[in-house]
């Protein structure tokens, strides 16, 4: 795999993060805040990410883990949408901030309604450079797809844990029941932020 020049963005973002958890772990309103502003700057400028990690799979969304915080207090992972891809309702049981880099998703949360159902609210369209969150403070669940028919979107997201180890729930809006589920991720190498030429910005 080749770096691109600009892979030093993710890693600026990958040092910022670190400094951010040093000062703010365990303060979701805090991380989100800062945390958000960070992401933006990442994802204004679509020149960095490395092409191994922006392959769609045919079959379904693709998680790839971009960086994950030794004590695992945050990690970056860019999910590649095919088009017509879509997850299942779905939550996080953490923190999380969606930057959309390439391409447009959809996003629609949803809350509890009588008798336990799931009820969808309005539907936001993500953008490129827009940042969208969730925690389970702020409302948790929500399904997203592909806002692109005819080709793959791309969106940077950033979990307050190992995302890919998480215990999580996929459900039946109907009936809210819960499935377990653990993501785990799509790709078994992250990108080498650690040796590449110098680079300018």
């Amino acid at each position: 795999m080749t770096a691109p020049v600009a892979l030093h963005r993710l890693k600026q973002v990958v040092q910022d993060f670190t400094r951010l958890a040093d000062a703010h772990h365990g303060n979701e309103a805090a991380m989100l805040a800062n945390g958000r502003l960070l992401l933006a700057g990442l994802v204004a400028q679509d020149d960095w990410l490395p092409d191994a990690f922006a392959v769609p799979n045919p079959a379904r969304y693709t998680q790839y883990v971009l960086h994950c915080d030794p004590l695992e207090r945050f990690s970056v992972v860019s999910f590649v949408w095919g088009p017509g891809q879509k997850t299942p309702v779905h939550d996080h049981m953490v923190w999380g901030l969606i930057g959309m880099l390439r391409g447009a998703e959809t996003e629609t949360h949803f809350t509890r309604g009588t008798g336990g159902a799931l009820v969808p609210g309005e539907t936001a369209t993500l953008r490129p450079g827009m940042v969208g969150m969730v925690s389970p403070d702020i409302g948790d669940i929500h399904v997203v797809a592909n806002a692109i028919a005819d080709q793959p979107s791309i969106s940077i997201h950033v979990y307050g844990a190992n995302i890919g180890m998480v215990r999580r729930h996929v459900f039946d809006p109907a009936s809210g029941a819960a499935k377990e589920f653990i993501s785990g991720y799509s790709a078994d190498f992250v990108p080498n932020l650690w040796s590449m030429p110098i680079a300018q910005a």
